[in-house]
């Protein structure tokens, strides 16, 4: 109480942010029975004093009088911010517990089939900061043809240049919106760059852009970013082209983020030479779509980017990682550490220091700190007087005590005390260290620190920068300084850093990114675009240097460590919906990505993502009827919508009253819904968005994880989705991840229980079906097994009672298709993708089989592919299955009476349910199928 003068700024002296202001005028008004005042605005009570004098306004009294006041706990300090941290252990099991997801390219429907923007060009006033390659100069005479006024400022103008254009031209009205084509240039071999150059590419790019926005900022422009990433926006296998135009993507998401109500898009594009179907596109893009702001355009396709939970592979029995697809961590591994004195990172750096007990270089502007400094031995032991420590030295300069100056001097101290726990971490696991105290936009000093490096280690194994600085304020408030600062300790630093070791070995970079990289933030357009630019680096290397792997990592906040402790970040964190990440898992994820496989690339690490990934349209932007309307739908297909994150969503409700396909495939007389309908659901959903010529060709690595219930015969809603990429093995098509969940609200339980039931991939070519032939043997072998003694085994209904008569034949079983068969499913002729009963008929012929040789019930637990290569529609009759086991699993197909192929299934397993077969039926059919039956 006795540091805080009434004078001093709530926000610049006493560290209070504007949440925590909210908070204290909400404080304020219950210990005064003050009504809310609507019309309040925090900037107009910048200090103690504005405060009182707002309470003795409403309460009509003399700065004299007495009121009362809440009597201070003078028994009780505020140390949080001065407690020392723990040592946090890295925790595997901690790691595997979140989900791990990938950010992919998502197809997108065409834009026709999307809603509008809400964008008018007729009458707009349109900023186009034209390229150098003639995109700009086509797109403006298409939008003067469409009716809007342009000011046109030239690449390469200078910042000051450009803010004067726009005052001049603001003068006449507002600007309606801006188009932004700097990062379509040519960039370079980034390797041939100087720090002068890297410089002033990045300052054309994005540091005008940051001017022109805020300087823009009243009028509530629209914002079109172009890049020229190679249209996936460095998420393809190539990785990104032109990468500088990260920087750009990073602080469209933030504007976004900040400007909710206006078309915000960052639009790439691959290297080409086109310009009049690039303005085209650019004006498509800003009339229609308003649910997504990452828009790749390649071959006429549009995609999103979405995110994919991509496991890590399953760990070594003992416990550990499993290394022998990773990097090995020894003796003899040497990792450089930027930003090493940074709380966060020196408990990561120790973590891989205990996993190694290797070199380790340290980098970071905290000098050298002194193992017999007494205030670093304070902040370990008494870290609550510390702060009285601090005011009492302040004074003695004749400097004002204030919380802020105390703070600063204290996170001094912090980083000090955490360089040195690194430092000791590494030397405790047996390890050498190495502390460089300097200044990473410096090129000179950090030339001469990887001098050292090199000279010390003569290669690096692990480069990790984390080196970076964040400063949340909305971009009117945001000044150049600060932006300069945020964006250049990272992307500056990161220059300096690897231009000077590009010619070592360096076996893997990790750059610490963000989400509000990933997705744009508040308040965070400098971080956001610095930590993108490294995103898209990191991608770049699958080209550039490929030897070299290259992750980077998407943070969440973190819970117990870290920046995001302090203040109000919590609270923003838990009213935003966001999981904060529980610091022993972070502190061992990069341990293990490193050890557990060869993965390059970005990875989101956060838990629940709340109001970070929220959608920006409540359809996605898109138009479903128009959707539907390009495509035939089947019995799988319900609500739909288009995810930024979660690709195609379809909800289907469906009643075991109305679909044969449930009311005649129970399980102890509950509905169950069948496999195949499953993968049906798949092949449905993935085909909406099909580009014209395509076809499902076939559904691929299908995981059965849990029955899907319909207890009591109730309806239950499924959601779909599909998220669809190219090809990662490279080539035309194209192929969509999908999974299938439903929820169940559990009796005292006020939150819906979510559960993933299948996954699985479905292919979408535009080759061919390529026709195949079988000279199976189609007779009947006595003895057989007939539908009657099938189906006292067999759980199934007349719709899935697809067996007529099932006999050996060789190494396998075969079976004949029920003819006619019941309908199964309402409507009627809804259509069909997959001929679900014929690959039901698969499933039935090799689990009798299975019956046969090992007594057992079982149910299906994945498929490796299945396909069909020919229009049951077209199929002469009788059809027949046969399956045979190889290697653990069953490949399976069913011919025509042509011998012609219309379903192959490969990779079946299955996994058994408790109890033998009846005994009725044991007999019969290990007589049809017990080795020596004729063949």
């Amino acid at each position: 109480a006795d540091l805080l003068d009434p004078e001093l700024d709530l926000e610049a002296d006493l560290g209070v942010d504007t949440v925590k202001q909210a908070e204290v005028f909400a404080a304020v008004r219950t210990q005064w029975n003050l009504e809310r005042d609507d019309t309040l605005q925090l900037r107009e009570f910048p200090t103690l004093n504005h405060v009182a004098g707002w309470v003795r306004t409403k309460l009509g009294t003399s700065p004299d009088a007495q009121v009362a006041s809440a009597t201070p706990d003078t028994g009780t300090t505020d140390s949080a911010a001065a407690t020392a941290p723990d040592t946090v252990t890295g925790d595997l099991d901690a790691v595997d517990a979140l989900p791990r997801r990938v950010p992919v390219p998502s197809l997108r429907p065409a834009a026709d089939q999307c809603l509008p923007t809400g964008v008018s060009l007729a009458g707009a006033r349109v900023v186009v900061m034209r390229d150098e390659g003639g995109v700009g100069d086509a797109l403006v005479k298409r939008l003067h043809k469409a009716g809007a006024t342009t000011l046109v400022l030239d690449p390469g103008a200078s910042t000051d240049d450009v803010l004067a254009h726009l005052e001049q031209w603001s003068a006449d009205g507002p600007v309606s919106g801006v188009y932004w084509l700097a990062a379509l240039d040519h960039e370079g071999d980034l390797a041939a760059y100087d720090l002068t150059t890297w410089q002033e590419a990045l300052r054309r790019r994005v540091k005008a852009l940051y001017a022109t926005m805020r300087h823009l900022w009243d009028d509530g422009a629209f914002l079109v970013s172009a890049t020229r990433l190679g249209g996936y926006h460095g998420y393809s296998p190539a990785g990104a082209t032109s990468t500088l135009g990260g920087a750009v993507t990073g602080f469209t998401k933030s504007y976004k983020k900040e400007r909710p109500a206006a078309l915000v898009k960052a639009v790439d594009l691959p290297v080409d030479r086109r310009t009049a179907a690039i303005a085209d596109l650019l004006i498509e893009e800003t009339l229609r779509d308003p649910g997504c702001v990452e828009i790749g355009r390649v071959d006429g396709r549009r995609f999103g980017i979405a995110l994919l939970e991509q496991p890590f592979p399953a760990r070594a029995s003992d416990g550990d990682t499993d290394t022998d697809t990773g990097m090995p961590l020894t003796s003899d591994s040497v990792m450089l550490v930027t930003g090493a004195a940074g709380s966060i990172v020196s408990a990561i750096t120790a973590d891989l220091a205990v996993a190694s007990g290797g070199t380790f270089h340290l980098l970071d502007l905290t000098p050298a700190p002194d193992r017999a400094d007494p205030d670093i031995a304070a902040f370990r032991t008494e870290p609550a007087s510390l702060k009285g420590t601090i005011a009492a030295r302040l004074k003695e300069r004749g400097e004002k005590p204030t919380p802020v100056r105390i703070d600063r001097e204290l996170a001094h101290i912090e980083r000090l005390e955490a360089a040195l726990t690194c430092i000791e971490a590494v030397e405790a696991a047996g390890g050498t260290a190495h502390y460089y105290a300097v200044d990473l936009t410096d090129a000179a000093a950090v030339g001469s620190v990887m001098d050292q490096v090199r000279e010390r280690s003569g290669r690096v194994d692990v480069l990790l920068h984390a080196a970076g600085v964040e400063i949340s304020r909305n971009l009117p408030e945001k000044e150049p300084r600060e932006f300069d600062l945020v964006f250049d300790v990272k992307t500056t630093g990161w220059f300096n850093v690897w231009h000077a070791a590009r010619t070592m070995e360096v076996g893997a970079v990790v750059a610490f990114s963000s989400v509000a990289g990933r997705f744009g933030n508040n308040g965070q357009t400098d971080y956001a675009a610095g930590n993108d630019l490294l995103c898209k680096v990191v991608s770049s290397l699958r080209a550039t240097r490929p030897q070299t792997r290259g992750l980077a990592l998407d943070w969440t906040a973190w819970g117990g460590i870290g920046m995001a402790t302090r203040g109000s970040i919590p609270k923003i964190m838990e009213m935003a919906g966001v999981q904060v990440l529980p610091p022993e898992a972070g502190v061992a994820w990069i341990r293990r990505e490193l050890t557990a496989s060869q993965f390059s690339g970005e990875v989101v690490v956060a838990g629940a993502l709340g109001m970070m990934a929220t959608e920006y349209h409540e359809t996605g932007g898109v138009d479903a009827d128009a959707v539907r309307g390009q495509h035939p739908f089947g019995p799988m297909v319900g609500d739909l919508t288009v995810s930024v994150h979660d690709g195609v969503v379809s909800r289907v409700t469906l009643d075991p009253t109305e679909q044969g396909f449930l009311t005649d495939h129970r399980i102890d007389g509950t509905p169950v819904l069948p496999g195949v309908m499953g993968m049906e659901a798949f092949a449905e959903v993935a085909g909406l968005v099909a580009p014209a010529g395509y076809r499902v060709g076939g559904v691929e690595d299908v995981g059965f994880l849990a029955p899907v219930k319909f207890y009591r015969d109730e309806p239950r809603t499924l959601t779909v989705s599909a998220v669809t990429a190219p090809d990662p093995e490279g080539g035309d098509d194209l192929v969509a991840h999908c999974t299938l969940t439903a929820e169940r609200l559990l009796p005292g339980s006020s939150d819906p229980v979510r559960t993933t039931h299948f996954t699985g991939r479905v292919r979408l070519t535009g080759a061919p079906v390529e026709e195949e032939h079988n000279d199976l043997d189609r007779s009947t072998h006595e003895p057989v097994v007939d539908a009657a003694q099938v189906y006292r085994f067999y759980f199934h209904g007349p719709a899935y009672q697809v067996v007529e008569t099932a006999w050996r034949d060789g190494d396998g079983s075969t079976a004949r298709l029920t003819q006619p068969l019941p309908e199964d499913r309402w409507p009627s002729d809804a259509p069909l993708a997959l001929a679900p009963r014929l690959v039901e008929l698969c499933f039935q012929t090799a689990g009798l089989w299975e019956a046969a040789r090992e007594d057992r019930l079982a149910l299906p637990m994945s498929v490796g592919r299945v396909r069909v290569l020919l229009d049951p529609a077209t199929a002469t009759r009788p059809l027949v299955a046969h399956a045979e086991v190889h290697d653990g699993h069953v490949d399976a197909l069913v011919v025509d009476d042509d011998g012609r192929v219309v379903v192959r299934l490969d990779g079946y397993t299955t996994v058994p349910l408790p109890g033998g077969v009846p005994d009725d039926v044991r007999g019969p059919l290990q007589a049809a199928f017990e080795p020596g039956t004729p063949a």
